[in-house]
């Protein structure tokens, strides 16, 4: 990497988690809950004034076609059911969120290539981790510098392996996903997330981008 940047700490990640489901879930609830956004990845949450993830690219996905990104910037964060980007869902919506979860507790992108010829799908690795029992190797070693957040850790890392789940039916709703992010939150530090923040999904103010210092953290791109 040509820049240094400084790597991002837990609340910022959780921060970032908790708007970032905010506004997918009031997108979801919108026109019916007919409403996907369809495009969620690292490049598209920025960081309003509070530090809270904001969604943004709504529906571009589906509307038009643009020069198709790298592949392994983008392939990682889709559902195993999607095979044509026109044809998203809300559960395709939490797989997203899901990897998303995931990138913000490893520090690595969706699919990065090791030092060798090796290519790592995100979600794989960190299934075969679990279940090797092996849970504390997922995490960015950058986190490890913070004390008193390894139940947060395990209970997000939980969270974002529901989302992943490789049969849409058997993901969560995003309202639902919303709850388990706040109440993790809430139990753990005993004070509920700032109501502050609950509208500023559609009205972010001085809004910066979180891909790179996701990325950053641990050097994986």
């Amino acid at each position: 990497m040509g820049e240094k940047r400084i790597p991002l700490d837990w609340e910022s990640r959780i921060r970032i988690a908790i708007g970032a489901a905010r506004g997918i879930t009031h997108i979801h609830s919108e026109c019916g809950g007919k409403l996907v956004h369809g495009n969620i990845k690292a490049s598209n949450i920025f960081l309003n004034s509070q530090q809270y993830g904001c969604v943004s690219d709504l529906g571009l996905a589906t509307l038009i076609t643009p020069i198709a990104p790298p592949v392994m910037r983008t392939a990682g964060y889709r559902a195993p059911e999607v095979t044509d980007s026109r044809k998203v869902s809300q559960a395709s919506d939490v797989f997203s969120f899901g990897v998303l979860l995931l990138e913000l507790l490893t520090g690595k992108s969706p699919i990065h290539a090791t030092g060798g010829d090796e290519v790592i799908h995100l979600v794989r690795w960190v299934n075969s981790v679990v279940r090797e029992e092996w849970t504390a190797e997922v995490f960015d070693v950058e986190l490890l510098r913070f004390p008193n957040i390894e139940e947060e850790m395990v209970e997000m890392l939980r969270i974002g392996m529901t989302c992943v789940a490789r049969m849409p039916e058997q993901r969560p709703k995003m309202s639902d996903v919303l709850k388990m992010v706040e109440d993790m939150r809430r139990v753990n530090t005993g004070n509920p997330p700032s109501t502050e923040t609950r509208t500023e999904e559609s009205t972010p103010a001085a809004l910066t981008p979180i891909a790179a210092d996701i990325a950053s953290t641990s050097g994986q791109q």
